[in-house]
């Protein structure tokens, strides 16, 4: 826990810091737009959104502190960045990292992330065939695979996380312990973790809470540890469980 802990400590701080680089595309209280096909240095904005149009290519990062982040087909970006808003990103992007605080960050069909893809509050989704090179992390909200491959870890506080249709995990799904992390309901409810038919994860299954834990029987886990074991899985046979 302390590791994600410093590690989202330091992705707000990193935000803020960034906010005073500046770029090409500049904005304080209005939304940037990168048009299909052009190039780019990179865009920030305060309160404004960012769009990115298809096959656009940005050799720089784009960045808000209060909006959201639109990325379409075939873009191919180095990082987007914002602070109280969603990252959208359409399929077959290219990036090399994805990040949020207050939000979700959505990837579509065969989307690739070369570095990690973080929010504290929000959903995660890779769709088919996205792939992510390093870790998936959140606090707070559910994260999907489907048929999608995540390099690095998968890590939690709160949040749901569920694998489907042949997804793949190299590192560990870890599911930390809350310290202060969450209140009311969100404390006495228990996370649940599913691996569906076909899904691999080749590292640990680390739980310092206790979940509900789901494992198909044709998935492939290799270990359960911390607060459960294998032994404490619910087995099922169909596409949910």
């Amino acid at each position: 826990m302390a590791r994600f802990s410093t590690k989202t400590a330091f992705t707000v701080g990193f935000l803020i810091l960034l906010m005073a680089v500046p770029a090409l595309a500049v904005s304080v209280n209005k939304s940037i737009k990168i048009g299909a096909g052009e190039e780019s240095d990179g865009a920030t904005s305060v309160n404004g959104s960012i769009s990115i149009g298809e096959d656009a290519v940005v050799t720089g990062n784009v960045k808000t502190v209060n909006g959201s982040i639109r990325i379409d087909d075939g873009a191919t970006i180095k990082k987007a960045l914002t602070v109280n808003g969603s990252v959208r990103v359409a399929g077959n992007v290219k990036s090399d990292g994805l990040s949020t605080v207050n939000g979700s960050v959505t990837l579509g069909s065969g989307t690739s992330v070369d570095g990690e893809v973080q929010t504290v509050n929000g959903r995660i989704t890779l769709a088919e065939a996205a792939s992510v090179g390093d870790d998936v992390t959140n606090v707070n909200g559910q994260i999907e695979l489907m048929n999608a491959a995540v390099g690095g870890n998968i890590e939690t506080v709160n949040g749901d996380i569920e694998l489907y249709g042949n997804s793949v995990v190299k590192g560990n799904i870890v599911v930390n312990k809350q310290n202060g992390w969450g209140w009311g309901k969100s404390k006495k409810r228990k996370p649940r973790v599913v691996i569906g038919p076909g899904s691999r994860v080749e590292g640990t299954i680390i739980l310092e809470r206790e979940v509900e834990l789901y494992i198909s029987e044709t998935a492939e886990v290799s270990r359960v540890e911390g607060e459960m074991s294998m032994e404490d899985a619910i087995s099922f046979s169909g596409k949910r469980p």
